[in-house]
């Protein structure tokens, strides 16, 4: 069975370019970012992964995890991160996994027989501190995955999760946010947007962003 939003992110022990990894006794209280590649010395996710690197203190002040995937071994992995540091100007400073014998790519439904019998597709996974998975994207083969997405994906998450409202297109961390249809006590409403907000139709009210 696939993955889907909410599910719990399937626990795993594993070999990685970091030492063996457990992954909920890894991952803690953070959050996390798990995302897989098709091989090692792919040039698109080559320039991913050196990205990547270079947002360790985006990652850090979310309080986010980054761990990678690949179906090739450590020996390999440790190739390809000297290759990482040298052509993206930065050292890799998260795990790879080396899921040689597939158990984690079955456990995430990397493996796409459409796409390839054998690899694992591009697919990232944000997952919240109960492990509960909050984001899928799966990106085709051809197209570098947009890692300034993922963080504006993660501060949405982080703040709609403590406060009553959600986050319109395009929105950015400082921006409008939407105030949740189901809250409609005007008490309530007063004490949680002090600086109040304005009814574009009854079931679209924008306010200011509350602080995180």
């Amino acid at each position: 069975m696939s993955l889907r939003l909410g599910d719990i992110a399937p626990d795993f022990e594993q070999d990685s370019s970091e030492g063996r990894i457990r992954f909920h006794e890894w991952l803690g209280d953070s959050w996390g970012v798990l995302f897989s590649h098709p091989a090692d010395f792919t040039p698109v996710c080559t320039t991913e992964l050196g990205f990547t690197a270079k947002l360790k203190d985006d990652f850090a002040k979310r309080g986010v995890k980054v761990l990678a995937l690949s179906v090739d071994p450590v020996e390999s992995h440790v190739k390809w991160i000297d290759d990482i540091n040298e052509t993206q100007d930065t050292r890799v400073n998260f795990p790879i996994i080396a899921d040689a014998d597939r158990k984690v790519s079955g456990l995430y439904d990397l493996i796409h027989p459409n796409a390839n019998d054998t690899l694992t597709v591009r697919s990232l996974f944000v997952i919240d501190p109960n492990k509960k998975v909050r984001l899928i994207i799966t990106y085709p083969a051809s197209t570098g995955r947009n890692f300034n997405e993922i963080l504006r994906v993660i501060d949405s998450l982080q703040l709609t999760d403590n406060h009553k409202v959600a986050t319109p297109a395009n929105w950015q961390d400082g921006d409008e946010v939407v105030i949740v249809p189901s809250l409609q006590d005007p008490e309530e409403i007063q004490r949680r947007f002090p600086r109040g907000y304005r009814a574009v139709k009854p079931y679209l009210r924008l306010t200011p962003q509350p602080n995180r």
